[in-house]
């Protein structure tokens, strides 16, 4: 893996999370692929996940960029009343792991943590990332997001904003 392979996917995993903060959704949006799985999986014991988002349950599943742009589209005309107000919101990302794959494509794994504050509120997320890169100009798109919520209890929404 080469430095400059590792500083292009953590530019744009900060670049990802910096556009959701800023609530800058169409810069958001363009970072994934047309046919991108954006899966968040449930927990299905204390220590295992759900594997399969068709057959099993899943906090959050969209099976292409459509799906996202839809769920964009509810919070630009307030058509989500769990998400009024929408919250601020302060994405941490770290402990970023590339590797290089022998298709061009890049995986990633990082640690996250979300900081929200909303309706007198803070609430705090965190977990883990796991991206599939695929190459394109003039960068990166992501091809697969994984997100892996570690929080015991979901104390409030949980929304493609604050995780």
């Amino acid at each position: 893996m080469t430095d400059s392979l590792s500083r292009s996917a953590s530019a744009l995993l900060f670049a990802e999370s910096a556009a959701v903060d800023e609530k800058r959704w169409d810069d958001w949006l363009e970072l994934f692929a047309e046919d991108v799985e954006y899966w968040v999986p449930a927990w299905d014991s204390e220590h295992e996940l759900t594997n399969n988002p068709n057959t099993e349950i899943s906090f959050i599943y969209y099976n292409s960029r459509s799906g996202l742009e839809d769920r964009i589209f509810r919070l630009r005309l307030n058509q989500s009343s769990a998400s009024i107000p929408l919250p601020r919101t302060c994405h941490l990302v770290t402990n970023i792991r590339v590797a290089a794959l022998a298709d061009g494509y890049c995986e990633v794994k990082a640690n996250w943590q979300t900081h929200s504050y909303r309706l007198q509120q803070s609430t705090t997320f965190y977990g883990y990332y796991e991206y599939l890169l695929r190459p394109s100009e003039p960068g990166w798109l992501i091809a697969k997001k994984k997100i892996t919520v570690l929080n015991d209890v979901i104390p409030t929404v949980m929304d493609i904003y604050n995780i």
